[in-house]
């Protein structure tokens, strides 16, 4: 029998209770108290006394919360939850198949929800870097990615990023491999050499240096080197003043 009470009572499993018809003053029945917060349909349930039970039939259950719901208090099985074997064996299985399906770019932590970056926690074989889980033995192909290699070949004249899927490109931009400003791309190696080269342009010419010299200097376009420009002067590399730029306060020093 489940009951529907319309206000929460402070019960456990085990009380007893009595059901009276006030109209008539009789009892009409009573029992004892097997789940005080059932969730699964009456027609499905099993209720019983059994802890194990309303662990497994949750899956997953705050430690703090098991004792209200079972009068029985016990350690949690991982983080802050005790967890019935075969959900936190599934849990583990998805979080598995999530990374492997990821590939070597891996997957994206912030996707899992917290039982899964709970168990995330304690499988070996895998690595978080960056926000991002992979199988430990992964090659990085980040870091050997053709479309960095183009940047970096061309340099100060970089390729649009023509057939690069947006998560490696934008996973590029976060791990520092690839900078991003108005929608130009450069290798971080172009910006470290277009910084050298604007200081030696600098050293010879203090008073500041136009976008047609630094243009020239890098052997680039207008359409490069207003971007390239514009991320030295967010940087700190440079400073505009007016129409050139002069040194600013990371302005590379010794070249």
């Amino acid at each position: 029998m489940r009951l529907h009470l319309p206000v929460a009572l402070p019960l456990v499993p085990g009380d007893r209770f009595v059901l009276r018809e006030f109209g008539r003053d009789e009892t009409v029945g009573g029992g004892e108290v097997l789940d005080v917060a059932p969730v699964l349909p009456a027609a499905k349930a099993q209720p019983s006394r059994s802890v194990d039970r309303v662990i497994a039939e949750r899956g997953w259950v705050e430690a703090d919360d098991l004792e209200p719901l079972t009068g029985e208090r016990r350690p949690p099985t991982l983080g802050r939850w005790v967890v019935a074997p075969d959900a936190l064996a599934a849990t583990r299985d998805h979080v598995l198949g999530a990374v492997e399906a990821a590939g070597p770019l891996g997957v994206d932590v912030a996707t899992f929800d917290d039982y899964e970056r709970a168990v995330l926690a304690t499988i070996e074989e895998v690595r978080v870097e960056g926000g991002r889980a992979r199988r430990g033995a992964a090659h990085d192909t980040l870091a050997t990615h053709p479309y960095l290699t183009a940047l970096e070949r061309a340099a100060f004249t970089p390729p649009d990023p023509e057939g690069v899927s947006r998560v490696e490109l934008r996973e590029l931009v976060r791990r520092g491999l690839v900078v991003e400003r108005d929608g130009c791309y450069f290798a971080a190696t172009a910006i470290d050499a277009a910084a050298r080269v604007i200081a030696s342009l600098l050293a010879t010419t203090p008073g500041g240096v136009t976008v047609a010299q630094v243009r020239d200097a890098l052997g680039t376009t207008r359409k490069h080197a207003l971007p390239l420009l514009a991320h030295l002067d967010a940087t700190g590399v440079t400073r505009r003043r007016d129409d050139v730029r002069i040194a600013g306060p990371r302005l590379p020093t010794g070249t």
